[in-house]
């Protein structure tokens, strides 16, 4: 069900949290150590901001497997940044292997990544298409239900997607789970969604740990302590240091072995990480 890290504080390399730490994005690439299937060998994307250049953000995406890209792994070297997204991929059944199917997805300032299955999506695809402005509906590339899910995301948003805060996304990722639901439940689909989505315009994130069903336990989503992430031949540790130096990552999996480091998001709760870096956590209203 694929693996991804945000970031967002002071300018940092890309290969810090991608390619350099023992459990970095590529190496759960092929050995995922919260996946029952620890592969995720479907593409690969990494999207991040430049702000002193423009405010929408910079996308690399590939249909070859994250570890065996060595291109990948060369941007991530040389690439520092403040804000980004990456995200490996295991494709679900029926969800072809494409680049414009990997993540994550871009519109305006505004990236998107989702690990998990909207079931039974063909069910209610027509009807999630048809509820879509012409504007976002053309905007739509490939076939996943990630992308269409951030199209969902996008319309519900509406006016304040040009200038939103933590908050804001926030509340357009529980309306999009709402919405999904409600669609679900018309339709008879009775397995259960695993939606943890991330979103984040370059100066704020909200990432979601949800399933629909309350007695099964979601996949994994994790975020730091504010600090410093430091990697020195594959140890990795967050380090005190001043704020400007400080930043907060969100994570399928923990990217250190120090458990101090890190707090798992509760099932059915969603995460916000504000401008400054303060980060809340609440539960989401039941349905």
């Amino acid at each position: 069900m694929c693996r991804f890290v945000g970031y967002l504080g002071s300018d940092i390399l890309i290969a810090d949290l991608i390619s350099r730490p023992a459990n970095s994005l590529i190496r759960q690439s092929y050995k995922a150590r919260e996946r029952s299937e620890p592969l995720n060998g479907d593409g690969f994307g990494v999207g991040w901001y430049a702000p002193d250049i423009t405010r929408e953000p910079c996308v690399f995406t590939s249909i070859t497997p994250a570890w065996s890209n060595r291109n990948f792994i060369n941007l991530a070297e040389h690439t520092r940044s403040g804000s980004f997204f990456s995200h490996i991929r295991a494709a679900s059944p029926g969800m072809g292997v494409s680049e414009v199917n990997c993540h994550p997805f871009r519109n305006g300032s505004l990236l998107w990544m989702h690990n998990g299955t909207v079931e039974g999506f063909q069910a209610i695809k027509r009807r999630l298409r048809n509820s879509l402005p012409d504007h976002i509906y053309d905007a739509i590339e490939g076939t996943t239900d990630s992308e269409h899910a951030f199209a969902l995301f996008l319309k519900l948003l509406g006016e304040k997607k040009e200038q939103t805060s933590a908050a804001d996304l926030a509340e357009g990722l529980v309306n999009t789970i709402w919405q999904l639901e409600e669609w679900a439940r018309e339709a008879e689909i009775l397995k259960p969604s695993v939606c943890n989505f991330a979103v984040t315009d370059g100066r704020a994130i909200a990432s979601v740990r949800y399933v629909s069903d309350p007695q099964i336990e979601p996949i994994s989503l994790y975020y730091s302590k504010r600090g410093k992430f430091q990697c020195c031949e594959g140890r990795s540790e967050i380090v005190e240091c001043c704020a400007e130096e400080s930043g907060v990552i969100i994570a399928s999996e923990r990217l250190t072995d120090k458990s101090g480091d890190w707090k798992r998001v509760a099932p059915n709760h969603v995460l916000t990480v504000d401008t400054h870096l303060n980060v809340k956590v609440r539960l989401i209203p039941e349905v």
